[in-house]
């Protein structure tokens, strides 16, 4: 056991996350080893179940999944996802319990289209991500990519929209989250739909 973390605990996150996994690959949203998922597994110390780093997404087992800290550092298990650190800074912001991470056309077409940001109004699926469907602009920041994850962490928190519960990294991909994985789940998909009607209106 690892701050209370059991073995049991480890495993039971790591079939959620390759389950998830295995449904965005499906979609074409991690080709090869691209993206990564996280789930926070405690709060004090922050500790988060992290997608291992190199593994073909829609191929994941229970076992291929790392515990990080606060800081993204192996806690136990194998190499965790090079953006771990994002993540747990992403858990540690917005109180999320899940974080998303995926690469999608959309999301890096748009981001290089719209830099300031991505604008949604008077669309119905604006519901999925808490807000109102008709009246109400709600834009996705897009911030740009660095290979430094406490550079781009500080964009991120710079950038970050309370009414938007994702961001794109321009050039990169899409970070969405929510209160566990099946809510972030549910606004990856909504956000890409919106990504995804946003790149074929232009």
């Amino acid at each position: 056991m690892t701050d209370g973390i059991s073995a049991q605990d480890l495993h039971e996150a790591g079939a959620v996350l390759a389950a998830e996994s295995a449904r965005f690959a499906s979609f074409g949203w991690m080709r090869g080893t691209s993206g990564n998922l996280s789930v926070v597994l405690s709060r004090e110390p922050l500790r988060l179940a992290v997608t291992a780093s190199g593994h073909d997404k829609g191929e994941l087992t229970p076992a291929d999944v790392v515990l990080v800290d606060g800081q993204g550092a192996a806690v136990q298990g194998g190499k965790p996802s090079a953006e771990a650190e994002l993540h747990a800074r992403v858990a540690a912001l917005t109180g999320a319990g899940a974080v998303v991470h995926v690469h999608t056309v959309a999301s890096v077409t748009m981001g290089h289209r719209q830099p300031g940001g991505i604008p949604f109004r008077d669309v119905e699926m604006l519901k999925g991500v808490g807000q109102p469907a008709h009246g109400v602009e709600v834009v996705l920041p897009v911030i740009a990519n660095s290979q430094d994850m406490k550079e781009l962490g500080d964009r991120l928190e710079e950038a970050r929209n309370p009414l938007m519960p994702a961001v794109v990294v321009a050039g990169h991909g899409l970070y969405v989250w929510g209160a566990d994985p099946r809510q972030a789940r549910h606004h990856t998909e909504v956000v890409e739909w919106l990504l995804e009607l946003e790149l074929a209106r232009r």
